[in-house]
Protein backbone atom coordinates (compact mmCIF):
# COMPACT_ATOMS: atom_id res chain seq x y z
CA UNK A 1 0.00 0.00 0.00
CA UNK A 2 1.04 3.64 -0.67
CA UNK A 3 2.43 5.01 2.54
CA UNK A 4 1.45 8.34 1.47
CA UNK A 5 -2.49 7.28 0.71
CA UNK A 6 -2.39 5.44 3.55
CA UNK A 7 -2.08 8.43 6.09
CA UNK A 8 -4.17 10.43 3.91
CA UNK A 9 -6.91 7.53 4.93
CA UNK A 10 -6.18 7.73 8.25
CA UNK A 11 -6.03 11.58 8.54
CA UNK A 12 -9.50 11.65 7.31
CA UNK A 13 -10.96 8.64 9.79
CA UNK A 14 -9.70 10.52 12.28
CA UNK A 15 -11.86 13.61 10.97
CA UNK A 16 -14.34 11.76 11.11
CA UNK A 17 -13.92 10.12 14.90
CA UNK A 18 -13.73 13.70 15.91
CA UNK A 19 -17.11 14.73 14.77
CA UNK A 20 -18.80 11.70 15.60
CA UNK A 21 -17.31 12.45 19.38
CA UNK A 22 -19.78 14.94 19.45
CA UNK A 23 -22.67 13.52 19.17
CA UNK A 24 -23.42 12.08 22.59
CA UNK A 25 -23.00 15.80 24.06
CA UNK A 26 -24.76 17.31 21.45
CA UNK A 27 -27.72 14.62 21.93
CA UNK A 28 -28.14 15.94 25.26
CA UNK A 29 -28.98 19.38 24.43
CA UNK A 30 -32.45 17.63 23.16
CA UNK A 31 -33.20 15.28 26.15
CA UNK A 32 -37.27 15.32 25.61
CA UNK A 33 -36.03 13.60 21.92
CA UNK A 34 -36.11 10.03 22.21
CA UNK A 35 -32.71 7.86 21.65
CA UNK A 36 -35.19 6.40 18.33
CA UNK A 37 -35.64 9.82 17.03
CA UNK A 38 -31.96 10.34 17.74
CA UNK A 39 -30.43 7.98 15.73
CA UNK A 40 -33.12 7.82 13.17
CA UNK A 41 -32.79 11.70 12.43
CA UNK A 42 -29.10 11.76 12.39
CA UNK A 43 -28.60 8.72 10.28
CA UNK A 44 -32.05 8.73 8.32
CA UNK A 45 -31.28 12.42 6.86
CA UNK A 46 -27.30 12.17 6.93
CA UNK A 47 -27.67 9.14 5.00
CA UNK A 48 -30.27 10.58 2.25
CA UNK A 49 -27.65 13.27 1.82
CA UNK A 50 -25.27 11.25 1.10
CA UNK A 51 -27.29 9.19 -1.28
CA UNK A 52 -27.84 13.14 -3.25
CA UNK A 53 -24.84 13.72 -3.48
CA UNK A 54 -23.64 10.50 -4.76
CA UNK A 55 -26.75 10.72 -7.68
CA UNK A 56 -24.39 11.64 -10.73
CA UNK A 57 -22.08 8.65 -9.33
CA UNK A 58 -24.40 6.25 -8.74
CA UNK A 59 -25.99 6.06 -11.85
CA UNK A 60 -22.69 5.60 -13.59
CA UNK A 61 -21.96 2.90 -11.38
CA UNK A 62 -25.46 1.18 -11.57
CA UNK A 63 -24.49 -1.68 -13.13
CA UNK A 64 -22.01 -2.96 -10.97
CA UNK A 65 -24.13 -1.51 -7.60
CA UNK A 66 -26.74 -3.69 -9.46
CA UNK A 67 -24.62 -6.91 -8.94
CA UNK A 68 -24.01 -6.79 -4.87
CA UNK A 69 -27.68 -5.47 -4.32
CA UNK A 70 -27.20 -8.10 -1.83
CA UNK A 71 -24.70 -6.87 -0.14
CA UNK A 72 -26.17 -3.36 -0.01
CA UNK A 73 -29.62 -4.70 1.53
CA UNK A 74 -27.67 -6.41 4.66
CA UNK A 75 -25.66 -3.02 4.73
CA UNK A 76 -28.16 -0.98 4.45
CA UNK A 77 -29.88 -3.03 7.63
CA UNK A 78 -26.68 -2.70 9.65
CA UNK A 79 -26.70 1.31 8.86
CA UNK A 80 -30.33 1.13 10.09
CA UNK A 81 -30.10 -0.92 13.49
CA UNK A 82 -26.81 1.14 14.42
CA UNK A 83 -27.56 4.14 15.45
CA UNK A 84 -30.88 3.13 17.20
CA UNK A 85 -28.67 0.84 18.91
CA UNK A 86 -25.79 3.30 19.40
CA UNK A 87 -28.03 6.63 21.00
CA UNK A 88 -30.17 3.89 22.74
CA UNK A 89 -26.87 2.58 24.80
CA UNK A 90 -25.69 6.29 25.40
CA UNK A 91 -29.27 7.29 26.72
CA UNK A 92 -29.48 4.12 29.23
CA UNK A 93 -25.97 4.18 30.40
CA UNK A 94 -23.97 7.23 29.63
CA UNK A 95 -22.44 9.14 27.24
CA UNK A 96 -18.83 7.50 27.99
CA UNK A 97 -19.99 4.13 28.43
CA UNK A 98 -22.23 3.96 25.25
CA UNK A 99 -19.12 5.20 23.02
CA UNK A 100 -17.04 3.36 24.59
CA UNK A 101 -18.43 0.02 24.07
CA UNK A 102 -19.83 0.80 20.40
CA UNK A 103 -16.97 1.65 18.79
CA UNK A 104 -14.52 -0.01 21.37
CA UNK A 105 -15.78 -3.99 20.25
CA UNK A 106 -16.06 -2.55 16.85
CA UNK A 107 -12.58 -3.64 15.99
CA UNK A 108 -12.77 -6.86 17.26
CA UNK A 109 -16.32 -7.88 15.10
CA UNK A 110 -14.43 -6.05 12.04
CA UNK A 111 -11.47 -9.01 12.88
CA UNK A 112 -13.74 -11.25 12.32
CA UNK A 113 -15.34 -10.50 9.35
CA UNK A 114 -12.18 -9.87 7.50
CA UNK A 115 -11.00 -13.49 8.67
CA UNK A 116 -14.39 -15.11 7.57
CA UNK A 117 -15.30 -13.13 4.70
CA UNK A 118 -11.79 -12.16 3.35
CA UNK A 119 -9.01 -14.63 5.02
CA UNK A 120 -7.66 -11.79 6.49
CA UNK A 121 -5.03 -12.67 9.35
CA UNK A 122 -4.42 -9.93 11.70
CA UNK A 123 -0.62 -8.84 11.95
CA UNK A 124 1.38 -9.05 14.83
CA UNK A 125 0.95 -4.94 14.74
CA UNK A 126 -2.64 -4.85 14.96
CA UNK A 127 -2.32 -6.86 17.88
CA UNK A 128 -0.66 -5.45 19.84
CA UNK A 129 -2.36 -2.20 18.60
CA UNK A 130 -5.78 -3.69 19.42
CA UNK A 131 -4.73 -5.06 22.94
CA UNK A 132 -3.43 -0.97 24.03
CA UNK A 133 -6.72 0.33 22.31
CA UNK A 134 -9.46 -1.77 24.35
CA UNK A 135 -7.21 -1.88 27.52
CA UNK A 136 -8.08 2.02 27.07
CA UNK A 137 -11.41 1.98 26.60
CA UNK A 138 -11.99 -0.81 29.43
CA UNK A 139 -9.96 1.73 31.90
CA UNK A 140 -12.48 4.61 30.44
CA UNK A 141 -15.47 2.51 31.28
CA UNK A 142 -14.48 1.92 34.32
CA UNK A 143 -14.20 4.98 35.27
CA UNK A 144 -17.28 6.02 34.10
CA UNK A 145 -18.89 3.89 36.37
CA UNK A 146 -17.83 4.60 38.85
CA UNK A 147 -17.42 8.30 38.95
CA UNK A 148 -20.90 9.58 37.77
CA UNK A 149 -22.66 12.01 39.43
CA UNK A 150 -25.46 9.97 39.21
CA UNK A 151 -25.08 6.16 40.03
CA UNK A 152 -26.45 4.02 37.27
CA UNK A 153 -28.05 0.49 38.12
CA UNK A 154 -26.27 -2.82 37.11
CA UNK A 155 -29.54 -3.19 35.29
CA UNK A 156 -28.99 -0.20 33.28
CA UNK A 157 -25.20 -0.69 32.22
CA UNK A 158 -26.04 -4.09 31.12
CA UNK A 159 -28.56 -3.52 29.17
CA UNK A 160 -26.64 -0.50 27.75
CA UNK A 161 -23.51 -2.67 27.17
CA UNK A 162 -25.65 -5.25 25.17
CA UNK A 163 -26.55 -2.13 23.00
CA UNK A 164 -23.51 -1.08 22.47
CA UNK A 165 -22.00 -4.48 21.41
CA UNK A 166 -25.37 -4.56 19.06
CA UNK A 167 -23.61 -0.90 17.51
CA UNK A 168 -20.26 -2.48 17.76
CA UNK A 169 -21.31 -5.44 15.48
CA UNK A 170 -23.66 -3.30 12.83
CA UNK A 171 -20.80 -0.72 12.74
CA UNK A 172 -18.75 -3.06 11.86
CA UNK A 173 -20.60 -5.15 9.34
CA UNK A 174 -21.64 -1.72 7.20
CA UNK A 175 -17.73 -0.93 7.24
CA UNK A 176 -16.93 -4.07 5.92
CA UNK A 177 -19.55 -4.02 3.29
CA UNK A 178 -18.28 -0.39 2.27
CA UNK A 179 -15.04 -1.26 2.10
CA UNK A 180 -16.24 -4.92 0.51
CA UNK A 181 -17.83 -2.99 -3.08
CA UNK A 182 -15.19 -0.38 -2.68
CA UNK A 183 -12.84 -3.76 -3.79
CA UNK A 184 -15.22 -4.07 -6.48
CA UNK A 185 -14.24 -1.55 -8.37
CA UNK A 186 -17.13 0.91 -6.58
CA UNK A 187 -16.07 4.52 -5.81
CA UNK A 188 -16.59 5.03 -2.08
CA UNK A 189 -18.96 7.87 -2.97
CA UNK A 190 -21.06 5.58 -4.45
CA UNK A 191 -20.70 2.37 -2.35
CA UNK A 192 -21.33 4.92 0.96
CA UNK A 193 -24.63 6.58 -0.98
CA UNK A 194 -26.02 2.94 -1.59
CA UNK A 195 -26.10 1.50 1.41
CA UNK A 196 -26.69 4.98 3.20
CA UNK A 197 -29.57 6.05 1.46
CA UNK A 198 -31.05 2.77 1.46
CA UNK A 199 -30.54 2.23 5.39
CA UNK A 200 -31.85 6.42 5.61
CA UNK A 201 -35.00 5.11 4.04
CA UNK A 202 -35.58 2.19 6.17
CA UNK A 203 -35.07 5.02 8.93
CA UNK A 204 -37.89 7.34 7.88
CA UNK A 205 -40.90 5.33 8.94
CA UNK A 206 -38.90 5.47 12.55
CA UNK A 207 -38.30 9.11 12.23
CA UNK A 208 -41.81 9.94 11.37
CA UNK A 209 -43.42 7.78 14.25
CA UNK A 210 -40.86 8.76 17.00
CA UNK A 211 -39.31 12.28 15.67
CA UNK A 212 -42.57 14.78 16.77
CA UNK A 213 -40.32 16.20 19.56
CA UNK A 214 -37.83 17.68 17.14
CA UNK A 215 -40.54 20.46 16.10
CA UNK A 216 -41.34 21.06 20.16
CA UNK A 217 -38.15 23.81 20.04
CA UNK A 218 -35.83 25.21 18.60
CA UNK A 219 -33.06 23.80 20.66
CA UNK A 220 -34.27 20.17 19.24
CA UNK A 221 -34.32 21.40 15.75
CA UNK A 222 -30.74 22.87 16.16
CA UNK A 223 -30.19 19.40 17.57
CA UNK A 224 -31.29 17.42 14.54
CA UNK A 225 -29.87 19.66 11.68
CA UNK A 226 -26.37 19.34 13.54
CA UNK A 227 -26.53 16.01 14.11
CA UNK A 228 -27.70 14.76 10.66
CA UNK A 229 -25.37 17.51 8.49
CA UNK A 230 -21.99 17.67 10.59
CA UNK A 231 -21.10 14.16 12.50
CA UNK A 232 -23.40 12.05 9.85
CA UNK A 233 -23.08 13.73 6.62
CA UNK A 234 -19.53 15.56 6.38
CA UNK A 235 -18.39 12.74 9.16
CA UNK A 236 -19.33 9.67 6.83
CA UNK A 237 -18.00 11.38 3.73
CA UNK A 238 -14.78 11.81 5.47
CA UNK A 239 -15.11 7.95 6.46
CA UNK A 240 -15.80 6.83 3.26
CA UNK A 241 -12.94 8.50 1.72
CA UNK A 242 -10.31 7.13 4.23
CA UNK A 243 -11.90 3.72 3.43
CA UNK A 244 -10.72 3.75 0.19
CA UNK A 245 -6.78 3.72 0.96
CA UNK A 246 -7.01 1.66 4.83
CA UNK A 247 -8.92 -1.94 5.29
CA UNK A 248 -12.05 -2.32 7.95
CA UNK A 249 -9.78 -3.77 10.58
CA UNK A 250 -7.67 -0.63 10.91
CA UNK A 251 -10.14 1.59 10.44
CA UNK A 252 -11.93 0.68 13.12
CA UNK A 253 -9.17 0.34 15.37
CA UNK A 254 -8.55 4.31 14.59
CA UNK A 255 -12.10 5.55 15.29
CA UNK A 256 -11.44 4.37 18.89
CA UNK A 257 -10.78 8.28 19.05
CA UNK A 258 -14.19 9.17 19.51
CA UNK A 259 -14.51 7.70 22.97
CA UNK A 260 -11.80 9.63 24.08
CA UNK A 261 -13.09 12.66 22.38
CA UNK A 262 -16.70 12.12 23.72
CA UNK A 263 -15.38 11.33 27.24
CA UNK A 264 -13.45 14.75 27.18
CA UNK A 265 -16.86 16.51 25.98
CA UNK A 266 -19.18 14.65 28.64
CA UNK A 267 -16.46 15.80 31.32
CA UNK A 268 -16.27 19.31 30.01
CA UNK A 269 -19.96 20.25 29.22
CA UNK A 270 -22.47 17.06 30.68
CA UNK A 271 -20.33 17.13 33.89
CA UNK A 272 -19.43 13.39 34.02
CA UNK A 273 -16.87 12.87 36.06
CA UNK A 274 -13.24 11.36 35.29
CA UNK A 275 -10.53 9.98 37.37
CA UNK A 276 -6.74 8.43 36.87
CA UNK A 277 -8.00 5.61 35.54
CA UNK A 278 -9.43 7.32 32.52
CA UNK A 279 -6.42 9.66 31.53
CA UNK A 280 -4.23 6.13 31.48
CA UNK A 281 -6.65 4.57 29.30
CA UNK A 282 -6.64 7.86 26.80
CA UNK A 283 -2.72 7.36 27.00
CA UNK A 284 -3.07 3.98 25.74
CA UNK A 285 -5.83 4.84 23.22
CA UNK A 286 -3.04 7.28 21.73
CA UNK A 287 -0.67 4.94 21.99
CA UNK A 288 -2.88 1.97 19.89
CA UNK A 289 -3.22 4.94 17.23
CA UNK A 290 0.06 5.47 16.99
CA UNK A 291 1.27 1.74 16.84
CA UNK A 292 -1.39 1.20 14.08
CA UNK A 293 -0.10 4.17 12.25
CA UNK A 294 3.74 3.05 11.93
CA UNK A 295 4.35 1.54 8.69
CA UNK A 296 4.67 -2.17 8.27
CA UNK A 297 6.69 -3.52 5.25
CA UNK A 298 5.00 -7.02 5.42
CA UNK A 299 2.63 -7.98 2.86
Amino acid sequence: MNIGKKYIGIISILMASVLWGTTGVAAQFAPEVSALAIGSGAMGIGGLLQSVIALPCLKNYQGKLYSQKGWIILGALAVMFYPLAFYGSMRVASITVGTVVSIGSAPFFSAVLENIMDHFKVTLQWVIGAFMGVSGIILLCFSAQHTLYSPISFARISLGILLGLLAGFTYAFYTWVARHLIHHEIPSKAAMGSIFGVGGLLLLPVLLITGGTYLNSWSNLSVGIYMATIPMFIGYLCFGYGLSFVPTSMATLITLLEPVIATFLAVIIVGEKFSGFGWLGIGLIFLCLVCISIPNNKK
